[in-house]
């Protein structure tokens, strides 16, 4: 088995696509971080008992596209392949199952308090580190280009992540605690 270490990461650089060297501090090394943590929660979702199946086929694109989207972010944009992408057709995915989903709760609320259930909880900080993880992509498109459907995909998916822990309190029979 090839090594998992290349001690080349331990002056602080480490390699984008391509070879490119940058500091790990880089904008891209920190954005790609974060959709990481996001992918890596979003993972944890998915193996929950208490999460319905409907929204784990949902998950598993999510976790999909973010992982094209580091690609994205980790390429040079002389090399990006922009119809790898599938953004758009996730948004608009996502954005049915949220209409669907309202249309069904019981209670429409826009400020709750992140509680109520573990499961609740989790998607609530899977929501957090998605917003989080829009705000690093907005950095790195001053100085890299992102493709606008990825600014579209991320920022629906806090709102897709959010409608989730909605039906997910609903489900669990917890009313949603409501900030005033």
């Amino acid at each position: 088995m090839k090594k998992i270490y290349t001690k080349t990461g331990d002056e602080g650089m480490t390699s984008l696509r391509g070879g490119v060297r940058v500091p790990k501090d880089d904008i891209r090394i920190e954005a790609n971080g974060t959709i990481d943590l996001l992918n890596a929660l979003i993972g944890k979702l998915r193996v929950m008992p208490s999460i319905s199946d409907d929204w784990k086929p949902y998950l598993q694109d999510i976790q999909k596209e973010l992982m094209t989207v580091m690609s994205h972010v980790a390429t040079p944009q002389d090399k990006i392949n922009p119809r790898q992408l599938q953004s758009d057709v996730l948004t608009e995915r996502m954005e049915q199952r949220m209409e669907e989903v309202m249309a069904k709760l019981e209670e429409h609320g826009h400020f709750i308090v992140p509680t109520g259930s573990m499961a609740s909880a989790e998607i609530h900080i899977a929501r957090t580190i998605a917003r989080q993880a829009e705000r690093r992509l907005w950095t790195v498109s001053r100085d890299y280009p992102i493709d606008p459907s990825v600014m579209r995909f991320m920022n629906r998916l806090s709102d897709f992540l959010f409608v989730m822990t909605k039906e997910q309190l609903q489900k669990e029979g917890i009313a949603s605690e409501d900030w005033k």
